[in-house]
């Protein structure tokens, strides 16, 4: 789950400024990608030089290309994203519908909007989806943050010791076409219980991360 967030308290006042649209990806015109990959570098930029490459120009994707996104909106312009893409994965040889979640970020000078407020605004989205499961991954340095935000606020469920595999979002010559990464899984139930989900220590997105 390619993600950029602050991690200073929610502000009620700040929440209340922000208006969230959902946006599926071919409503969105030109100007609307060159608004979201400009909002993605400043929220990228400061994590890394290198999380901020993907968003040059117009490009306001990373890896996959969402199939929806649900957006934040202040007098600003665009206050914080999340982008959701409907996908198989497999674990331990199981096909597994999810709705994976990523890109999310939140504007650096925001100190109002948490993770969770924007999950729970974007749970709706995973209902219609009709999804048993949302489904995302952080970096283990992310995993304290995120079991303050989104575990003990009960929207998810983090594991730990499973290995993902995923494509690259381009084909270079002098690097593998696949990576394996040890991350944090982070899974969501929405049509299904967690105790339905697959047991496996390999997860194979077949696909970039979103």
């Amino acid at each position: 789950m390619n993600i950029a967030a602050t991690r200073t308290a929610e502000t009620p006042s700040a929440r209340a400024q922000v208006q969230w649209s959902r946006r599926w990806e071919s409503e969105l015109q030109l100007t609307d990608h060159a608004e979201l990959a400009e909002f993605f570098r400043k929220s990228y930029g400061p994590t890394g030089a290198f999380n901020a490459q993907p968003f040059e120009g117009n490009r306001s994707w990373a890896g996959a290309r969402p199939e929806v996104r649900i957006i934040g909106y202040d007098a600003r312009g665009v206050a914080a994203h999340v982008g959701l893409l409907r996908r198989f994965i497999k674990i331990g040889g199981v096909d597994l519908l999810v709705a994976e979640l990523g890109l999310y970020a939140v504007r650096p000078d925001l100190e109002g909007l948490g993770i969770s407020h924007a999950m729970r605004v974007t749970y709706p989205m995973l209902h219609e989806l009709g999804v048993p499961f949302g489904f995302g991954t952080v970096r283990p340095a992310l995993g304290k943050h995120m079991t303050r935000l989104v575990e003990r606020q009960g929207l998810a469920t983090l594991m730990s010791g499973i290995r993902v595999r995923s494509t690259q979002a381009d084909v270079y010559p002098n690097l593998s076409p696949t990576r394996i990464e040890d991350v944090i899984v982070v899974v969501f139930p929405v049509g299904r219980s967690i105790s339905a989900w697959p047991a496996g220590t390999i997860i194979d997105r077949n696909g970039p991360e979103l």
